[in-house]
């Protein structure tokens, strides 16, 4: 498979992952009377994709006005794909925790476990979401772990998801 149907296969999963996890949610959460949830995640994906764009397009004029390339400068191109991929993961494991947060407060034990295992199935997601962008093998190593661990972190520690992107949740 050539390069642009790989990317184009990569964007075309990532997005029907997003509307199937989305519908799944809203079902298995709907009994349990957090199907808010499943529409804060799509909204959510939908600034996710449209920050993922902007952040790429930026990084890609940055990187050609520094003339940073695979080629010449090889550590610095993959050292600042790897941060903002990375940062664009941290932002959403944020989001995800800040936002079950928002629906565990008096619940039951098994809708709390619903809640959170939505919310770390939401960052796998959104991991296949930042791939199709940022599709390297080393982005991808890092970036999953990355997001996993940042979850447990800003669900045990949510001041912390606050500090960092809260300033940018309250734009949206």
């Amino acid at each position: 498979m050539d390069d642009y149907r790989k990317e184009l296969f990569e964007f075309l999963f990532s997005g029907l992952l997003n509307v199937l996890f989305v519908a799944l949610v809203a079902l298995l959460l709907w009994p349990l009377g957090s199907v808010v949830l499943a529409l804060r995640l799509s909204k959510g994906y939908v600034v996710l994709w449209i920050v993922t764009w902007i952040a790429t397009a930026l990084l890609y004029r940055a990187q050609q006005l520094f003339r940073v390339d695979m080629y010449e400068r090889a550590n610095a191109y993959v050292f600042s794909n790897l941060t903002v991929s990375c940062l664009l993961q941290m932002g959403w494991s944020a989001f995800a925790a800040l936002g079950v947060q928002g629906f565990v407060g008096g619940v039951g034990v098994w809708t709390a476990v619903a809640v959170y295992g939505a919310g770390l199935l939401s960052c796998l997601v959104a991991f296949y979401v930042v791939s199709a962008f940022y599709y390297g093998e080393v982005y991808r190593f890092l970036s999953l772990p990355l997001a996993l661990a940042s979850f447990v972190v800003f669900s045990v520690w949510p001041a912390s998801g606050r500090v960092l992107y809260g300033w940018f949740f309250d734009i949206f």
